[in-house]
């Protein structure tokens, strides 16, 4: 389709202080019966209900913390070897995110994983093993002590996970990624591919989210929203630190979330895309910084009846800081729904399991995997489950559900399970 080049003002700075909307605003009112109708319908068990085609039009933000019971959501990577470290930039003024900031997050991980990578099998100076490139250049290098790809040469410049089949994204799909913002940086885009047509792009800039997507009569033109982040957070308090990205599509609906923050809600996006590329506008000067990329298909799934048909449920969406049983806050929305399914259901009891690769000392991802089950059971009960109903045990590399050989294979045993007891 063809694309319209969508610009957020702070980016620019002789629009310092204005702000560009596309195709209008609506008001706050507006924003949150929207937000609410759309959770309804993704509450809602099965398939999401059709949508009148419509005009899309304004702002469709919803930039406030939501209203969800506490929670948490990330990638539940239990191997000393894979995740990473959520310690912002030492030239950052404001504090980190924290899991109280988070705890109305109602962002859920998809369950089953398509791909993960922290770039942390990858040399410094070299481009990633597991991506391939479009256009432009890209390069590994660490920012913060964290591997992390670094775009820095193109007007799109886009790289795309190597990933087979090369339609790997079904109805239902999540989208993570971290992102160090820049001062003067354009943002992080992604690009929403059917086959070769770029169908829908979606941009975070220290500003706002913007989208561009067909219109309902499939118009090349395209149809744009755009949602503000809050005040307190952008412009300079969202610049030259780490941001959480993350992006649930269930039926050609899509919200977008900034930390804890859900800026964006599109209705309908008239459009089914199979995969995805990462992208934007980079330099040397300003290159696009992004890291801990997981997608994963199945987002908003139904837990109580994935655990009474099943006896178990497998969760990628619990994260934690590298070498640590440190919960990461953007692991909220998974432990919020988990904590809502143990309240609704008194008599429920679970035990945690937690999982690892098979890289690194046995011993130690034994000790390091009981360390982050006991991490996931303590923080359950601080939102208010009794402890008599939850037990917590660490497995290292043992029962693994794909081989260990292979890069998916590993991405994909770095679990925590939950298991009715």
């Amino acid at each position: 389709m063809k694309k319209s080049i969508l610009i957020s003002a702070t980016l620019l700075p002789f629009f310092a202080g204005a702000q560009i909307n596309v195709n209008g605003t609506l008001n706050d009112k507006a924003n949150e019966k929207l937000g609410n109708a759309i959770d309804n319908v993704w509450s809602a068990p099965g398939k999401m209900k059709d949508k009148k085609d419509g005009k899309n039009s304004g702002n469709s933000s919803d930039s406030t913390s939501n209203n969800s019971s506490n929670s948490n959501s990330g990638n539940s990577s239990s191997s000393s070897s894979s995740s990473s470290s959520s310690s912002s930039s030492s030239s950052s003024s404001s504090a980190a995110p924290t899991i109280k900031t988070y705890q109305n997050y109602d962002f859920t991980a998809g369950s089953d994983l398509v791909f993960y990578d922290d770039f942390s099998e990858d040399m410094d100076g070299e481009f990633p093993s597991h991506w391939d490139l479009q256009a432009g250049q890209g390069v590994v290098n660490k920012i913060d002590g964290k591997p992390t790809f670094l775009l820095t040469d193109g007007n799109y410049v886009k790289v795309l996970p190597v990933i087979d089949p090369k339609t790997y994204l079904s109805n239902s799909f999540t989208i993570e990624t971290d992102v160090y913002a820049g001062a003067g940086d354009y943002g992080l885009r992604f690009f929403f591919m059917n086959g070769d047509d770029d169908q829908m792009d979606i941009q975070s800039a220290n500003s706002e989210v913007t989208a561009d997507f067909p219109k309902a009569d499939g118009s090349d033109e395209g149809s744009g929203l755009n949602g503000s982040l809050p005040q307190d957070v952008a412009y300079g308090s969202y610049d030259n630190h780490w941001h959480h990205i993350a992006i649930a599509y269930k039926d050609q609906q899509v919200k977008v979330y900034v930390d804890q923050n859900r800026v964006l809600v599109i209705p309908n996006c008239h459009c089914k895309p199979t995969s995805v590329m990462f992208g934007g506008i980079g330099s040397t000067e300003n290159p696009i910084k992004f890291t801990n990329v997981r997608i994963a298909n199945g987002g908003n799934q139904n837990m109580l009846n994935t655990l009474m048909t099943t006896g178990k449920i497998i969760s990628y969406g619990i994260n934690f800081d590298v070498n640590k049983s440190d919960i990461k806050p953007e692991s909220m929305g998974t432990l919020n729904d988990i904590a809502k399914m143990m309240k609704d259901n008194p008599a429920l009891k679970l035990a945690i399991g937690g999982y690892t690769d098979s890289d690194g000392d046995d011993a130690s991802n034994l000790k390091l995997s009981q360390a982050r089950a006991d991490a996931v059971r303590t923080q359950l009960i601080s939102m208010g489950i009794d402890g008599s109903r939850l037990t917590a045990k660490g497995y290292g590399e043992a029962n693994p559900i794909a081989p260990n050989t292979s890069f998916d294979g590993k991405a994909k045993n770095r679990r925590v399970e939950f298991t009715k007891q």
